[in-house]
């Protein structure tokens, strides 16, 4: 996951100054020589490395630590107020038209995951009521508009293509009059990579832009790519112009330093980042929070909206009522674990927990556990998941065997079942799911953002 050795640095720096009453020159000396470091590991551009130290030290030499804070808190507090900064400071939003259709034009290399996005981009969008249409005008790269008529099939979003023409201006003003026949209010164009800028690609996506006046235009980088994630924007920003950036594949790249100097050398907002290959896993960026998950502080603000997202009020009041009756059974067992599911993978969920990131570093957390699981409950009879004492030895064998898994296995979910259906029938005392989900949706996030953990 991406920035787990830069930021279980920053945590290491923290704790060698506990316990100081004063940060000195020599202590201050020593700290930025570790940051510069850990920022050096991390694959940050040497020129912003050398920036960021520089004022760090102006701010922090011979400053008194607050009486609210450790010496350690204080320096990371200076180091976090810069790293949100290098990230942008604020949050960006899309640039959307108040006229729709609103156009937003993807460029990037082959390989950096741009017709991905482009799904992950019309999903999303959808989700915040838009209602978006895909536009395949990679006509060069093989299956390129098969794979975004699959990802628009299973997103149920529209995608226009014409597979007799390669004049993709054309492309893109046929899908415009259809977005405005068909009151679409968003048009998402794929454009075509390549292995390397050159010439040619400029030139069409520069005629692209000329005919169609793009109302955003995002660049797709791959992160793991690392500084060439920087050059590569940076060689768009000045040819085509862009107007934010989306960082691919961030579940894949321990360091993040394209993440952390993209936006500082091109001078554009990293606008959403993409944090695996599923269709939800995709999040706007937003550079308070990922300086607090950099600095192993969590991300609260994240949990709640995937919660928000996943569980719906209609599921909570469903479950609330199972609870009401003493009843938490292995159907309701299931829905809960896919509704986590959604919320992303196990171990990303709990590295957002405050205090959980650096503990997380070294245990590796099987998120093929849920598939096994899943295969255990639906391996049984509707009898048997309803009234799970049903399910004596022989049965067990009869699910092993059909689940692909072994008995014994069977006896650890079971006993770790009977554990979650205590815990469960205990909620249904005070508040419910229901009056928790409300309260939950109600939550002043605000309130979380300058919270010390």
């Amino acid at each position: 996951m991406a920035f787990e050795g830069l930021s279980s640095k920053f945590q290491n720096i923290a704790n060698k100054f506990k316990g100081k009453a004063r940060i000195t020159e020599s202590d201050l000396k020593e700290m930025l020589r570790e940051v510069k470091l850990a920022l050096l590991e991390a694959d940050v551009n040497y020129k912003i490395v050398k920036e960021f130290i520089a004022t760090i030290q102006e701010k922090a030499l011979g400053q008194d630590v607050l009486k609210s804070l450790t010496p350690g808190q204080q320096v990371i507090k200076i180091v976090k107020d810069e790293l949100v900064e290098l990230l942008g400071g604020t949050d960006a939003r899309l640039n959307l038209s108040p006229n729709p259709p609103s156009i937003i034009m993807m460029v990037g290399l082959q390989g950096s995951g741009k017709t991905t996005t482009a799904g992950k981009l019309a999903n999303i969008l959808r989700k915040e009521g838009k209602k978006p249409l895909l536009v395949a005008c990679d006509v060069y790269r093989p299956a390129a508009i098969k794979q975004l008529q699959v990802l628009g099939a299973g997103l149920n979003i529209p995608v226009y293509a014409n597979e007799n023409s390669k004049d993709v201006v054309k492309i893109s003003k046929q899908a415009i009059e259809q977005a405005i026949s068909k009151l679409n209010d968003v048009i998402i164009i794929d454009t075509a990579g390549r292995l390397q800028i050159d010439e040619i690609l400029m030139d069409e996506l520069k005629n692209l832009k000329s005919a169609v006046k793009p109302h955003e235009i995002l660049l797709v980088v791959d992160s793991m790519t690392g500084q060439e994630a920087v050059n590569v924007a940076e060689s768009f920003k000045d040819s085509v112009g862009i107007d934010g950036i989306v960082l691919t594949k961030l579940d894949g790249d321990t360091r993040g330093g394209a993440a952390l100097s993209v936006k500082k050398v091109t001078g554009r907002p990293i606008k959403y980042i993409a944090t695996g290959e599923k269709m939800n896993d995709i999040e706007k960026f937003h550079p308070d929070r990922m300086a607090s998950r950099i600095l192993g502080m969590g991300d609260v603000l994240s949990i709640i909206e995937k919660a928000e997202e996943a569980i719906t009020e209609e599921e909570a009041e469903k479950l609330e009522a199972q609870l009401r009756k003493n009843k938490f059974d292995l159907d309701d067992y299931l829905t809960q674990l896919k509704q986590i599911k959604k919320m992303g993978s196990f171990s990303s969920i709990l590295k957002m927990i405050p205090g959980l990131g650096s503990k997380m570093k070294d245990i590796q957390v099987d998120d093929k556990e849920f598939i096994r699981i899943e295969s255990m409950i639906c391996s049984m009879t509707k009898q048997e998941r309803r009234n799970p004492k049903l399910i004596n030895g022989q049965r067990r064998l009869r699910i092993a065997k059909g689940s692909g898994t072994t008995v014994e296995q069977i006896n650890k979910f079971m006993k770790s079942f009977e554990m979650t259906q205590k815990m469960m029938k205990q909620m249904k005392s005070e508040k419910g799911m229901k009056n928790m989900m409300k309260n939950l949706k109600g939550i002043d996030k605000d309130a979380f953002k300058d919270m010390k953990f």
